[in-house]
């Protein structure tokens, strides 16, 4: 989207840099099940919702990878106007109200030895062989079991042309390379599912030891100075959030409440797939830069 099509607002003294007639959204350009390029993503099904229901004419993409640089080169350059994933409380960005609450997972067959296991402490994981991201908190919890040394270690910073770790994770789980795999909840839920086996998602909630959190709330992030633009997504937010759980839903998100209770579809039925864009009209997407890294859920760095 060119400057030119920037609108400035004047709210208390404050410009605002957004755009009245187009969704501008600020996405990784290969990180499934959040966004790709192709639109595929839960983050791209939630912006054509969030579009229809604002009156924005077409959503358009500023892709960057979300690692060193992702808001300054996206949000902080006024290339697009809102980024649909952000942990709530980090100070880069300006958080709206928080539209999901979900954990990092164990995922496990079922029906297997591994059945009812629902903490990394559980005795029936010890001599397993578990998957783990390197670096994210639920290693933590993996070495005060005592579980790291038969673990197997994913890269959390990869190049997403060519790697995803949750994937091979998931993809290793299916071979019978691990036994178990942690994964952070979005990705461990869209993976099991694509898998087409018959996996348990289980949100990692009832630690007892001390240790990193495990469970996060998630927003929308935007500029410090859109306090409008904040003030109108908490509204659409407010006003629309069980159809936003069942599209999280669809992409076997693993949803919680505040008590940490599973959200479920509200129609009772497994959620399918939601579907990729057909009726809105995208407007041409930022070019795509190529670095990119495993860092859901960590904010965008910079």
């Amino acid at each position: 989207m060119q400057a030119s099509a920037q609108v400035d607002r004047q709210f208390g003294g404050e410009i605002e840099l957004v755009d009245p007639d187009v969704l501008r959204v600020c996405a990784d350009p290969n990180n499934m099940p959040y966004s790709n390029q192709k639109e595929q993503g839960f983050e791209q099904a939630l912006a054509r919702f969030l579009a229809g229901k604002l009156g924005r004419k077409s959503v358009a993409y500023t892709y960057f990878p979300q690692a060193t640089g992702f808001v300054r080169m996206t949000l902080g350059a006024n290339l697009c106007d809102v980024i649909m994933s952000y942990p709530q409380g980090d100070e880069l960005v300006q958080n709206t109200n928080a539209y999901y609450r979900t954990a990092y997972t164990l995922v496990y067959p079922k029906g297997g030895d591994l059945a009812g296991v629902t903490t990394l402490e559980d005795p029936k994981l010890k001599g397993k062989k578990i998957g783990i991201v390197a670096g994210t908190p639920p290693a933590t919890y993996l070495a005060k079991a005592g579980l790291i040394a038969d673990a197997k270690s994913y890269p959390l910073v990869i190049d997403t042309r060519i790697d995803n770790s949750a994937k091979a994770m998931i993809d290793d789980l299916g071979k019978g390379v691990i036994d178990a795999a942690v994964l952070w909840g979005p990705m461990a839920g869209y993976y099991a599912k694509q898998s087409g086996k018959n996996y348990a998602v289980v949100p990692l909630t009832h630690e007892t030891v001390k240790g990193p959190a495990t469970v996060f709330r998630i927003t929308m992030g935007v500029r410090p100075t859109d306090q409008q633009w904040k003030r109108t997504l908490n509204r659409v937010i407010a006003e629309n959030q069980d159809a936003i759980n069942e599209i999280l839903l669809s992409y076997g998100v693993p949803l919680l409440t505040e008590q940490d209770k599973p959200i479920l579809s509200k129609n009772g039925k497994t959620p399918q797939a939601a579907p990729g864009p057909e009726t809105m009209k995208p407007a041409t997407p930022a070019a795509a830069s190529p670095a990119s890294t495993e860092a859901k859920p960590a904010p965008g760095n910079g």
